[in-house]
Formats: structure tokens, sequence, C-alpha cells
């Protein structure tokens, strides 16, 4: 059964994802809820928000049945790629992801400027090192349509499920 991070900058619809991945039963986990994540202070004295290894270590030994799409973007993800059959990112431009954040109403993050100037640095800095480790980059500039996708685009499937994704540059799944 495929373990899949579901990755990318605030705005790009990982929490969207997961609920429509949900409601097809599949196992969802949201790392910027509950007990998957928490604070911690860096050398420089700077917070970080990063998983809690033990947690996110259990979870992903552990999981023996069905699908498992975990969504999240943290610094000390990389240590737990090992464990994913796919790490996807989900990518848009800065002008989508900062109207998104802005009109979202399920999520407080992003409405203040210096959080927005935080995505845009994100964006600038994080993005192209996910991009470099990603085994697929999905463009989530368009609203996925569940059972239709656009002409010519591949569907991505795990076992005997089907998703309809847009498909931009990336590895082979």
């Amino acid at each position: 059964m495929a373990k899949v991070l579901i990755t990318g900058m605030s705005g790009t619809g990982k929490s969207t994802a997961l609920r429509m991945l949900g409601s097809r039963g599949h196992r969802v986990v949201d790392t910027d809820y509950g007990h998957w994540s928490h604070w911690v202070t860096l050398p420089d004295g700077s917070p970080d928000w990063v998983w809690r290894e033990d947690a996110m270590t259990d979870l992903l030994t552990g999981h023996r049945e069905g699908h498992l799409f975990v969504a999240g973007c943290k610094s000390n993800q990389g240590r737990f790629y090992r464990w994913f059959d796919h790490v996807v990112l989900f990518s848009a431009p800065a002008e989508v992801l900062l109207s998104r954040v802005v009109a979202r109403t399920d999520n407080p993050y992003g409405k203040r400027p210096e959080e927005q100037a935080d995505i845009l640095e994100n964006l600038r800095l994080v993005e192209p090192l996910l991009r470099a480790t990603a085994t697929l980059e999905i463009d989530t500039r368009t609203p996925p349509r569940p059972d239709h996708p656009p002409p010519g685009v591949p569907r991505l499937t795990f076992g005997s499920r089907r998703y309809d994704d847009r498909v931009r540059a990336g590895g082979a799944p």
C-alpha cells in the first residue's frame, strides 16, 4: 500500500487534497494539526515548526493497510522520505497562493502581510529544494475536478484507485 507525502507552500491545496482523499476512504494525516508537529528553537535562536520525529516514525513504520496520504512542509521532512513511496510537490504561482490564503476560511495563516512575505520567501528558497527531491510535481493552479482530468493529462494510479491530477514536470511516480 502506498505512503504518499503531499508537500508544497501554503495555499497550494494540500488540505483540500486530503479532504478529497479522505472522502474516498483513504487514511489522511495533516501534519499542521494535532500531535504531528511542534515548535523547536534552532541554534540561531529562531523558531521552527517541525515534525515530531517519534510520532512520524511510528505513523510511517506502523502503517500496514490501505493508502496513507500525509500533507505538510517541514524543515525535517527529508529525514522521513525513505518511508514514503512518493513525494508529491504541489505548486502554483505566487499570485494564486496569496489569493488562496487570503480567501480561505479554515486556516488563519497567510492573512497578515508578514505571513504573506514569508510565503513568498519560502516560494523562492524552499520550493526549489522540494522540487529537487519530489518524485512528482502537480501544478495546482486549477482547482481539481475529481472525476474528469483535462484532455491529455495522465492519471495517477495507486492500487485499484484512480486519481485525476494535472501533472507538470517531475520524475516518474
